[in-house]
């Protein structure tokens, strides 16, 4: 027979911020598993220099820098357009998308290493205050900014959930691209670490 684990210690603080409830609501759960990919990823791609930032793999143009731009896009056009209705944020505005589709990609070869991470931790900070916002009016079930063809709209629910999509695939390209760079191998951030 199996022994169950051990139910974790009644003290928050014995979890890093980033982990999921043990027991939550729906939209603890949801949000919780965003964040712990958002910590994962960023952890991932933390404290590397120009170089390191630039650097792929023979069979892929992917970078770290690129998918800190793709993201932090990501995060806005989720929470902004998708989920708020509105255009995205002025942050965008000096993007070269009318002739470079994979222009957040593209770009970040251009970008320094500070202005990257700002980027990219500037539009999750505005996607999270979006998001809490429409869940706290909405709830998950509520409708998101996205007009299907019959008129109907798509829930926050599946917009939350395309966005952990969004993450997931491009954590596991970044597993390969880090460790590609210095090794860095892992599941999960060190408890202690912070952006």
């Amino acid at each position: 027979m199996t022994t169950p684990p051990s139910a974790p210690p009644e003290d928050d603080d014995a979890f890093p911020p980033w982990e999921p409830p043990f027991a939550g609501t729906e939209v603890e759960h949801v949000l919780g598993s965003l964040d712990r990919l958002r910590a994962t990823f960023r952890w991932k791609a933390d404290g590397l220099d120009d170089e390191q930032l630039r650097t792929s793999m023979p069979t892929s143009s992917l970078t770290v820098g690129g998918l800190l731009n793709h993201l932090a896009v990501q995060e806005d056009y989720a929470s902004a357009v998708k989920i708020a209705g509105h255009r995205m944020p002025p942050a965008w505005d000096d993007n070269n998308w009318d002739s470079d589709d994979d222009w957040e990609f593209t770009a970040a070869a251009g970008q320094a290493p500070a202005e990257l991470y700002a980027a990219y931790d500037a539009a999750v900070a505005r996607s999270r205050a979006t998001i809490r916002a429409a869940i706290d009016d909405r709830g998950l079930d509520g409708d998101s900014g996205v007009t299907l063809d019959d008129g109907s709209r798509a829930s926050l629910r599946r917009i939350l959930f395309d966005l952990l999509e969004e993450y997931g695939r491009h954590t596991g390209h970044l597993d390969l691209l880090r460790e590609a760079v210095d090794g860095r191998v892992g599941e999960d951030p060190p408890a202690d670490w912070r952006p």
